[in-house]
């Protein structure tokens, strides 16, 4: 308890140093980073909510640049002494000089300690000390920390707000939950064929697999993208499948970065993607996506942002959060700036089949031969069985001088044994055949109906834009800042959960840099999709008298 008072202490000192040099939590995390510091814009969101206290090893450069000194970030103990000390000395102050007196306050300067300050520190320390231990009866234990390395990773999607929605739950609340997109809670059940053929291989499947999948499976996958018109030759060795695309993400990053290392990611982006990148010593670098030009990728923002400690790009498409599909112009001018840098391109496109108004999904993988393209997808939300965890990763393109690179995800492959080897079962049957997702996303079809609810009744609150997305489960609404002047999304957000029982995902929790966005999943039925629409506008129509914008 004492750990949390003491976090959300540092939490509101960090929270108003920052605002007072006007940066936001992202240009503060690119100002630490630029300094040697390296940190995230989610390690930051983190410390200013008080999740965890300011990591050491950053303090001297977070002070440095916020203009303060270390112990007033850290405890607030030097300011009160700074108070007592120029209460006793205001006589002494009248005679400074004028560039003297223009110095900040005591507690904002770097300063040498007086030994009575000294002491001051050091019980505190002392005491900062004891906060970390735990009574147990007759023993006193030393509480059991997460790692350092967990300090830079942020996951917003199942964070403080569905922890809170939770606990509402838990209380006999209903909430209508906007915040994720798992489909079966929404009655969009999987194929009854692959639940059946998964059934029947059950006895099969009982022991490990290959540690790349079983043959079958990673053969379908193959076929997939041979259908698609791949370019370079690939066999199954070339397929990895996993417990989704979520542990080959971190299965790539793990293989793929140094310390140091530089991965351009979307912005907005899958929060995935910047975690596992943190998690594995690299940086994420974040460029922007273009919401007047349809969330499409600036390609000039991911030339200027290259340096020579980039080691590959990421690509989600269609994305998540935006909905937005990629043109093939796009795809190629990522391609051609990828070859030109040697990077490696990591396409995500979990949601190629999940497509409306007749639009088409193109394959990296089909586009060059002449850069390392790694493609990651699965059956999670095409095919409405995520808890199966099926997703693949295939290795494609050039590829001579990646092998030190492949051997490393050839042993990560092995030290996790397999993936589930049920879900294995289920790839072969979904890659051919019947596509049901049509169904779902044709006009007539249930998620082309609540997509068109949703974004229409967004768009008819005032203040709030939504582009029409042409891809996956979710809209990326923005609020104009002149109608919702807002500092704090995910309070922002807070606040919908308690007042209206609306759970959604804040913005900022997707790496974008402003607080004036929110994802929307539109996978509930139109009834309980309506309701919540209902509720938004009224939650809107509140704020907006609060702020005097109505």
């Amino acid at each position: 308890m004492n750990d949390n008072k003491s976090n959300m202490a540092q939490a509101e000192r960090l929270v108003a140093l920052r605002r007072e040099k006007g940066f936001t939590a992202e240009q503060l995390a690119q100002a630490m980073t630029a300094a040697g510091a390296k940190v995230s814009r989610g390690a930051i969101s983190n410390w200013e909510r008080g999740t965890n206290g300011i990591v050491s090893s950053k303090l001297p450069t977070l002070a440095r640049i916020l203009g303060c000194s270390e112990g007033y970030l850290l405890r607030g103990d030097i300011q009160k002494e700074a108070m007592k000390q120029n209460a006793a000395n205001n006589d002494k102050t009248a005679n400074l000089s004028n560039d003297q007196a223009n110095q900040p306050p005591l507690h904002l300067q770097e300063r040498p300690v007086s030994k009575e300050t000294n002491s001051v520190l050091q019980l505190t320390d002392h005491q900062a000390d004891s906060k970390h231990k735990i009574n147990t009866g007759s023993n006193t234990m030393t509480s059991l920390k997460k790692s350092t390395k967990l300090q830079n990773v942020c996951y917003d999607i199942r964070g403080p707000l569905l922890q809170t929605a939770n606990k509402m739950e838990a209380e006999g609340q209903r909430i209508i939950k906007l915040n994720i997109g798992n489909p079966a809670p929404f009655g969009l059940s999987a194929p009854h064929e692959i639940l059946r053929d998964v059934a029947m291989n059950l006895p099969e499947a009982t022991g490990y697999s290959d540690s790349q999948g079983i043959f079958s499976a990673r053969k379908a996958v193959l076929q997939y993208y041979q259908s698609k018109g791949l370019l370079s030759a690939v066999d199954v060795r070339d397929v990895y499948l996993g417990n989704g695309v979520s542990e080959l993400i971190v299965m790539t990053m793990q293989a793929l970065m140094n310390d140091g290392d530089e991965v351009l990611i979307p912005m907005p982006d899958y929060p995935l993607w910047t975690a596992a990148t943190n998690l594995a010593g690299g940086t994420a670098v974040h460029y922007r996506c273009n919401e007047d030009d349809n969330w499409h990728p600036d390609i000039e923002d991911i030339k200027s942002k290259i340096t020579s400690k980039t080691k590959g790009i990421v690509v989600i498409n269609p994305n998540n959060p935006t909905g937005a599909l990629y043109s093939d112009e796009i795809l190629k001018q990522i391609i051609e700036v990828a070859i030109e840098h040697d990077l490696v391109i990591m396409a995500d496109e979990i949601y190629d089949r999940v497509l409306y108004d007749d639009m088409a999904h193109t394959p990296m993988s089909t586009l060059s031969d002449e850069v390392l393209i790694l493609s990651y997808n699965g059956l999670s939300k095409s095919h409405r069985v995520a808890g199966f965890r099926a997703g693949w990763l295939m290795v494609s393109g050039k590829k001579q001088h990646a092998s030190d690179f492949i051997e490393g995800l050839d042993m990560l492959a092995s030290m996790r044994l397999c993936s589930n080897v049920p879900g294995q079962y289920a790839i072969q049957t979904a890659m051919g055949g019947h596509q049901s997702i049509k169904e779902l996303t044709s006009e007539k079809g249930r998620l082309y109906k609540q997509r068109e609810m949703a974004v229409s009744r967004l768009n008819a609150i005032k203040g709030i834009s939504c582009t029409m997305p042409q891809g996956a489960f979710y809209c990326f609404p923005k609020m104009d800042p002149a109608v919702y002047p807002i500092e704090d999304d995910m309070q922002f957000m807070m606040e919908l959960l308690l007042e209206e029982k609306v759970l959604m995902v804040q913005g900022s929790g997707f790496n974008w840099d402003a607080p004036d966005h929110f994802r929307v999943v539109f996978l509930p039925n139109l009834h309980d999709l309506e309701d919540a629409m209902d509720r938004l506008d009224r939650f809107f129509a509140k704020k907006r008298q609060q702020f005097g914008t109505a």
